[in-house]
């Protein structure tokens, strides 16, 4: 019988890292800046006063300790606040294909397998670092990999949707092996000048290759697959080639990265829980027969609020719902595999949910079983 596989993951991320303490430092004098510089028109109450931020309002909003990133010392630079990055450039390599080859190298050895094994490449991200030609191409010719590659975008479910199509290459006999790469390099579009958001993402890297029945060490057999999409605005960016040719003004602050916080924690935590509740009836599992669940780690309170109410219970190990956010932060569509990799120590035979959640809104959740 033809099973098909997660066979092996990989993940990439960079060394810098950014502590809260010196987030906040670099926020609240940002703020300090920006209060004094507009004192009379925040006297006059034409402008609002920003609000320093706190370690303990990031880490209670969010349970976000540190995060790994790109470029350390040009975020904290009050003057600049964002990364400093090359545009890209045919002569050299796209920053996601560095650190796609980094992470799909891993994913493949664990799998036991090589390039030439390899029928197609999949790229899922929320955020592309270019249209055309595909980062996945890019990637497939660097590894000397034949056959098809393409870049998809379903928003924080990026991963877990191209999985799924990966998985629907692989049933229809198009391909027998897929890698799938999904790199995050989330914090350009992070404006690090506003409060709600200036702590959330890292940057990272994870990988896995989809086979037909794998014996690697490190194999999960792939039981069932649930999608959905669902129209909101809570989560948005409207950055695109679109924006050169304009006429009503809009800042690049504007264009990236938004989101209505509050709201997407009302909606999306009861969202998801039904969704992952209804896939278990479906397939005839308790919740207390799902050992692990690898959530999106947008966010401890969400991850820790979801899974109790698909358990009914608040009182659970927290090894249950890992939580590598707290030392990567959110690392956008590649969260819920980065957690895979870092917590699948399985048993034959135990199962696992792999969940995404995000912009759209969409939502995918992974049924898996260790082999």
């Amino acid at each position: 019988m033809q099973e098909i596989h997660i066979a092996g993951t990989g993940v990439w991320y960079p060394e810098d890292v950014i502590t809260n303490d010196e987030i906040v430092s670099s926020y609240n004098a940002y703020v300090d800046n920006f209060n004094e510089s507009n004192k009379d028109s925040i006297t006059s109450g034409d402008i609002i006063a920003l609000e320093h931020s706190s370690v303990e309002f990031i880490e209670k909003a969010s349970g976000i300790k540190t995060r790994h990133v790109v470029d350390k010392k040009n975020i904290l630079d009050v003057d600049r606040m964002m990364p400093s990055l090359k545009h890209e450039d045919e002569s050299r390599l796209s920053i996601q294909a560095i650190a796609g080859i980094d992470a799909a190298k891993k994913a493949m050895d664990q799998a036991n397998v090589t390039p030439a094994d390899i029928d197609a490449v999949i790229l899922g991200t929320s955020h592309n670092a270019r249209y055309y030609p595909a980062v996945a191409i890019e990637i497939q010719n660097e590894l000397g990999i034949d056959g098809y590659a393409y870049d998809m975008l379903v928003g924080c479910s990026s991963t877990t949707f191209a999985i799924n199509n990966a998985y629907s290459d692989i049933a229809s006999g198009l391909a027998d092996t897929i890698l799938v790469v999904n790199p995050e390099i989330s914090t350009p579009a992070v404006n690090f000048g506003k409060r709600d958001i200036h702590f959330i993402f890292g940057d990272g890297c994870v990988a896995s290759v989809i086979k037909k029945n794998s014996s690697s060490e490190k194999t999960f057999k792939i039981l069932d697959r649930k999608l959905m999409t669902q129209f909101s605005n809570n989560i948005r960016s409207d950055w695109s080639y679109l924006a050169r040719t304009a006429t009503d003004h809009k800042t690049s602050d504007d264009l990236i990265f938004n989101q209505n916080g509050s709201s997407v924690f009302k909606e999306v935590c009861p969202l998801v829980a039904k969704f992952i509740s209804e896939q278990l009836e479906k397939n005839n599992i308790k919740p207390e027969e799902i050992s692990k669940f690898w959530l999106h780690q947008a966010n401890a309170r969400m991850i820790n609020l979801i899974v109790s109410k698909v358990i009914g219970s608040d009182d659970f190990d927290t090894n249950l719902a890992p939580l590598p956010i707290q030392k990567f932060g959110n690392l956008a569509s590649a969260g819920s595999l980065f957690s895979f990799n870092l917590n699948n120590d399985l048993k034959s035979g135990e199962k696992g949910i792999i969940c995404s959640f995000g912009a759209g809104y969409s939502v995918c959740s992974i049924l898996v079983e260790k082999v």
